[in-house]
């Protein structure tokens, strides 16, 4: 199981990419945070979910 944002999913394998498009996440407006760093957006497209991965995903949001 994979721990997202406090909820623990089947997601061994599978593609964070795949998983943001899924939550209709804009990467542009996120920062995700894997087993405590920040993971560059960079390597969103080539990491995949692991066992036991601790996940926040957080979005910036504007305001005035």
């Amino acid at each position: 199981m994979v721990k997202i944002n406090g909820e623990l999913l089947p997601l061994e394998g599978k593609k964070l990419t795949d998983y943001l498009k899924e939550h209709h996440f804009s990467v542009s407006l996120i920062a995700v945070e894997v087993n405590g760093s920040i993971l560059p957006k960079s390597s969103y497209d080539d990491f995949r979910f692991s066992e036991g991965d601790v996940v926040e995903i957080v979005s910036f949001v504007g305001g005035g």
